[in-house]
């Protein structure tokens, strides 16, 4: 098991603290055999000097030799003074302090252990409070309390396991919050959706009540509500494939397909899909750039991207203008700049230009709003970016891969 650190903490203490006990009694234990030592010595000594003076012809290499000899003497003539050399000192004095280290010892180690056992019992303490905390913190997370906070800074499971609970409450918070969010922009969404089909939709079925109701209309007037129905069915067309491929997005349903491409491809293939709306308002695209730059990237959702931004600039100029692109490869990116010489967009609408059926004051009646969001959406999963500049002699798009 690892990071054990308050453990660890505790089993240093209980370690300093046994080697303090053991230094202790290794001095107690020293001191005892000097006291042991002299209170013997001094016997011994008295002793030898009551011999020295009684048996003045022993010599005091005799007397050493007896002291030194090795081997036990069989002989307990100390029994009729009261000693017993088993069981007891012969000096009387070491028998008492023996007693008293004896004691004393004990008293030590018995603190030693209590103090011991203290340290235990707070570490076990500490343990069953955190325990209780995060089970606490566990039954607020069940109850949606996401404002729970954390702090911790040891490494210790405990605390390991503190954190990563608060990461839980954090991403579960998060998760709330977005959810909270999704809830209102799908409300928000429902809502601009619906206000978007409301207002084709009534207009086809007026159309149609009129033709339906006057069996002799006018020709002409006949096939302009026809025409009309036709334009109306196809804007909401258009809105309803927009909304499917940005739920695909949202959902992560879509898995790109990424290859190396031509970026001179992919504008030409975009420029092709808004053919149409640029013979109607005779609008000219110039385009230039270095034919050997390529990009990695979804050909086909790069393509829907560009063509959103060149219908967006087509939409914005006037007719028998021009539009401008220009590409190219710098050292960290590639690039795409597509520049019209429309009317521009105000600095109020410009920061809200890529949001979700947003339609600035200058936008064309039957925008949607819808494409430049999916062409950020489309351009940003592979790997790019999008920004814009406009002011009153037009709007210029620039791309950046960054691959």
């Amino acid at each position: 098991m690892k990071n054990k650190i308050e453990l660890k903490k505790c089993l240093f203490k209980v370690l300093i603290f046994s080697i303090c006990l053991l230094l202790l009694f290794l001095v107690i234990n020293i001191y005892e055999y000097q006291i042991y030592t002299s209170n013997f010595n001094n016997k011994i000594n008295n002793i030898v000097d009551a011999i020295e003076r009684k048996y003045p012809d022993l010599t005091e290499k005799e007397i050493v030799e007896i002291l030194n000899s090795k081997g036990s003497n069989k002989s307990e003539i100390l029994k009729k003074y009261g000693i017993s050399l088993r069981n007891k000192s012969i000096v009387l004095e070491n028998d008492k302090k023996y007693h008293e280290f004896l004691i004393f010892n004990l008293c030590i180690l018995a603190l030693g252990i209590s103090f011991l056992i203290f340290l235990f019992i707070i570490y076990i303490k500490r343990r069953d409070k955190e325990i209780k905390d995060i089970t606490q913190y566990i039954e607020a997370l069940n109850k949606k309390n996401y404002s729970l906070k954390i702090d911790s800074n040891s490494e210790d499971e405990l605390s390991i396991l503190k954190n990563e609970i608060y990461k839980t409450t954090v991403m579960l918070k998060e998760t709330a919050e977005n959810s909270k969010k999704d809830k209102k922009n799908l409300k928000t969404s429902l809502e601009d959706i619906s206000h978007q089909l409301k207002t084709p939709l009534t207009s086809i079925l007026v159309m149609l009540d009129n033709l339906i109701d006057d069996a002799d209309m006018d020709k002409g007037i006949r096939e302009d509500f026809i025409r009309d129905i036709k334009r109306n069915i196809m804007n909401i067309n258009f809105l309803v494939q927009s909304i499917l491929k940005l739920s695909k997005f949202d959902a992560n349903t879509i898995n790109f397909l990424k290859e190396k491409r031509l970026l001179k491809d992919i504008l030409n293939e975009a420029i092709k899909n808004v053919s149409t709306l640029c013979d109607l308002k005779n609008i000219k695209i110039n385009i230039k750039g270095d034919n050997e730059t390529i990009i990695t990237c979804d050909f086909k959702w790069q393509v829907e991207a560009i063509t959103n931004i060149l219908k967006n600039s087509i939409d914005y100029s006037k007719c028998n203008q021009s539009i401008e692109i220009n590409y190219g490869k710098y050292n960290v990116y590639s690039y795409i700049e597509i520049k019209d010489f429309g009317q521009g967009i105000s600095s109020r609408d410009i920061k809200h230009i890529f949001e979700r059926f947003y339609k600035g004051e200058n936008s064309d009646n039957e925008s949607i709003g819808i494409g430049l969001a999916l062409a950020k959406v489309i351009i940003e999963e592979d790997n790019g970016s999008i920004t814009v500049e406009s002011n009153n002699k037009g709007t210029k798009f620039i791309i950046k891969y960054f691959n």
